[in-house]
């Protein structure tokens, strides 16, 4: 009688310990970023998407017409599947890092071969 109590006890320790480190896995995997650091990647982001390899004049490669290379746009890419680690997070940098090299594309920025 008094090692059925003392397992169920046991038993109800256990149970609870093991409640406790899944809830510890999911407050290290998302973990929260402070606003310094979202709004420092949010600038590199953008100013990623700004570097354009430029052109003088339109070169051909093909039939296709090419007037520069988004070189800050493809390391974007590398550099946020590498560091974000969430899915959605993802997602929204790849967001922000396209309309800024579309934009920046119409800008008069990037370095002019």
């Amino acid at each position: 009688m008094v090692r059925n109590t003392i397992r169920s006890c046991y038993n109800l320790g256990m149970s609870s310990q093991k409640k406790q480190r899944k809830g510890s896995r999911v407050q290290q995997a998302g973990r929260a970023e402070s606003d310094g650091q979202y709004l420092l990647k949010l600038v590199l982001v953008i100013l990623l998407g700004t570097v354009w390899l430029k052109f003088g004049s339109i070169q051909q490669f093909g039939a296709v017409p090419v007037a520069g290379i988004p070189l800050g746009a493809l390391c974007g890419f590398l550099v946020v599947s590498r560091f974000e680690h969430m899915q959605t997070d993802r997602k929204i940098w790849y967001a922000v890092l396209v309309v800024a090299t579309i934009v920046s594309y119409f800008l008069p920025a990037g370095i002019v071969l």
